[in-house]
C-alpha cells in the first residue's frame, strides 16, 4: 500500500506540475494579446517568437489560420537579436500568405497539394524587403486554395493542404478570404501583423470579417514577383494588423518605388477627419439593415468629428461591369499561371493543375470543383481582341467613369462605404454566401483601399471603407486613423 499510496502521490504531483506549466504558458502567450509593434520592440526577437510560436501552439488548432510553422524561425531570430537593427521591423514575427515565395525550407502552394514538392527558387520580392527590415517569417498562413479562383461555389478560407480556416469571432463562420489565414491570425493575436494578398477584396473582406484594419495598395506600390498570380491587372500584397499605425508601418516596409513612402506613419493625425471632404458610396449600403445603422453611426461620428459628408456620391458606373472583370480575370490567369510556374521549374501548367485535381478528387474536390480553372484553360492569349476590349473597359469604368468621376465630381479627398457584412455561416454543400461588399471599384482601377473595424452586428465584426486614387494611401491613412482613434471599434476575439 505505502508504495502504491507514493505512486499516486507522484502521479498527482506530476500532473499538478504539468498543469501548472500549461497555465504558466498560456498566461504568458495571454501577454500577446493586443499588442502592437512598438511594443515588440521592447523584446527581444527570440522571445517575441517564441510567445508567439507557443500561442500558436495553443490556440490554432481551432482555427487551423497558420499552414506551417517556419523551422528556422527561432534560429532566425536569436541571429537578429545578435546582430545591430536592421530596419523598422526588427525581431517583430510575420505571418506571410502561402502564396508567396520564400527560398527556405518552407513550401509555397496557394494551399494546393500540387504544388508540395515544387521548390520555389528565390524569395518574393516582398519578403526580401521584409527581411531587410528585419523581420522574423513566422510561418506561412492558410486561404482560399488558389487565392479563390479556382471555383464559382469556393468555401472562403478552405485548401487541400490547410483544411477550412475558420473566424475567431465565431468558430462556425467564415473568415472570408482568400487571405483567410492572415485575417484569423492577426486577429487571434496569433501575430501583430501579418502579410495578404488581394485581386478583389482578398485583403479588405477578411480584414472586415475579423475585425482588423488591412489595406489594398496602389497596384506597383508592392512588388509582385514571386506571388503566386491570378492576375497582373489586379494583384498586390497588402499589409493586415490591428491597428492603422501597425498597418503602416508594414506598408512602408513591404513598399518600393518612386511613390513609396519611407515612414507612412508621419500621415497619421488623430484630428486628420477635421475639414475632409468625404463621399458616401450609397449603393454598397444595403447589405443589412444592421450594417446600414452601424455604417450611418459612423458617417454621423466623422461628421461630428469634423468630415464634410457628401451624400450620395456613388460611381456613375456602379453595377455595369458585366462579365468584363471575369473575362480579364481568367485570360491573365492562364497566362501569368503558366509563366509563374515555368520560371519556378515545377514542370506544371495550368492543364496539368487540371489533371492533378481530377486525379486527387477526394483531397481537392470534397467540397467544390474547378469551373473557373476549367474557363481559363479555354482562353487564348493577352494578345486577344476580346481581352483588350475587356481590359480598356473596366478601366474606363473603374476609373474616369468611377472612382476618378466621383473624386472630381464632387471635390472629396476619398469615398466611404461599408466593406463587407458579418461573416456567413461555412457551408460545405453551397460554398459561400456572399452579401456584398464596396472591393471591386479600387481592384480593378488599381487604386488604394483600406478598411477599418466599424464595430459590431449581433457580435460580429464589421468594417467600413475608405478609397481614393492612385498613390492616395498617405490620406487615405490620415482619414483612417483619426476614424479609428475615435471610435475604438475593436475588441479581440474570444475564441
Amino acid at each position: 500500500m505505502p508504495v502504491l499510496h507514493n505512486r499516486s502521490m507522484d502521479r498527482r504531483t506530476f500532473l499538478t506540475a504539468a498543469a501548472a506549466a500549461v497555465a504558466a504558458a498560456r498566461a504568458q502567450t495571454r501577454d500577446m494579446e493586443e499588442i502592437t509593434l512598438a511594443d515588440l520592440a521592447r523584446m527581444s526577437a527570440r522571445e517575441a517568437t517564441e510567445r508567439y510560436l507557443a500561442r500558436i501552439k495553443d490556440l490554432d488548432g481551432k482555427l487551423r489560420s497558420v499552414i506551417e510553422i517556419n523551422p528556422d524561425a527561432l534560429s532566425i531570430a536569436a541571429e537578429l537579436d545578435r546582430g545591430p537593427k536592421k530596419g523598422p521591423l526588427h525581431g517583430v514575427p510575420i505571418l506571410i500568405k502561402d502564396n508567396i515565395d520564400t527560398a527556405d525550407r518552407m513550401k509555397t502552394t496557394a494551399g494546393s497539394l500540387a504544388l508540395v514538392d515544387a521548390p520555389q527558387p528565390r524569395d518574393a520580392a516582398v519578403v526580401e524587403r521584409l527581411r531587410a527590415a528585419g523581420a522574423v517569417i513566422l510561418g506561412k498562413t492558410n486561404l482560399s486554395e488558389w487565392a479563390n479562383f479556382r471555383s464559382t461555389h469556393s468555401m472562403s478560407g478552405w485548401s487541400g493542404r490547410g483544411g477550412q480556416t475558420r473566424n475567431p469571432y465565431a468558430l462556425d463562420r467564415t473568415p472570408c478570404g482568400s487571405s483567410s489565414g492572415s485575417g484569423a491570425a492577426v486577429a487571434a493575436n496569433l501575430c501583430a501583423v501579418a502579410v495578404g494578398t488581394e485581386t478583389d477584396g482578398s485583403v479588405v473582406c477578411p480584414s472586415s470579417m475579423n475585425g482588423i484594419v488591412g489595406i489594398k495598395p496602389t497596384l506597383g506600390l508592392i512588388g509582385g514577383r514571386g506571388i503566386v498570380p491570378i492576375a497582373h491587372s489586379q494583384d498586390t500584397a497588402g499589409p493586415m494588423a490591428r491597428t492603422v499605425r501597425d498597418a503602416a508601418i508594414l506598408l512602408g516596409a513591404m513598399a518600393e518605388g518612386p511613390h513609396a513612402q519611407p515612414d507612412y506613419t508621419r500621415f497619421l493625425d488623430a484630428n486628420g477627419l477635421r475639414g475632409a471632404r468625404l463621399g458616401v458610396a450609397r449603393k454598397f449600403f444595403g447589405i443589412t439593415a444592421d450594417v446600414d445603422r452601424l455604417m450611418e453611426s459612423c458617417l454621423a461620428e466623422m461628421k461630428r468629428l469634423g468630415a464634410e459628408i457628401v451624400d450620395p456620391a456613388d460611381l456613375p458606373s456602379h453595377g455595369k461591369y458585366g462579365d468584363s472583370e471575369l473575362d480579364v480575370l481568367l485570360y491573365e490567369f492562364k497566362a501569368d499561371l503558366n509563366a509563374y510556374l515555368e520560371n519556378r521549374h515545377s514542370g506544371l501548367t495550368l492543364e496539368n493543375l487540371i489533371a492533378f485535381n481530377d486525379q486527387h478528387r477526394e483531397e481537392e474536390t470534397p467540397y467544390f470543383e474547378q469551373e473557373i480553372f476549367e474557363k481559363a484553360q479555354k482562353k487564348g492569349t493577352l494578345t486577344n481582341p476580346a481581352y483588350r476590349k475587356a481590359l480598356a473597359q473596366n478601366h474606363r469604368l473603374s476609373r474616369a467613369e468611377g472612382i476618378d468621376a466621383v473624386l472630381k465630381q464632387h471635390r472629396v479627398d476619398a469615398i466611404a462605404a461599408p466593406t463587407a457584412g458579418p461573416a456567413w455561416l461555412i457551408d460545405t454543400v453551397n460554398g459561400d454566401h456572399d452579401t456584398g461588399g464596396c472591393s471591386t471599384p479600387a481592384a480593378v482601377a488599381g487604386y488604394p483601399h483600406i478598411t477599418v473595424p466599424a464595430g459590431f452586428v449581433r457580435g460580429l465584426p464589421v468594417g467600413i471603407s475608405f478609397f481614393a486614387g492612385a498613390w492616395g494611401e498617405p490620406g487615405l491613412l490620415k482619414v483612417a486613423y483619426a476614424f479609428e482613434q475615435a471610435g475604438k471599434a475593436r475588441k479581440a476575439p474570444k475564441l
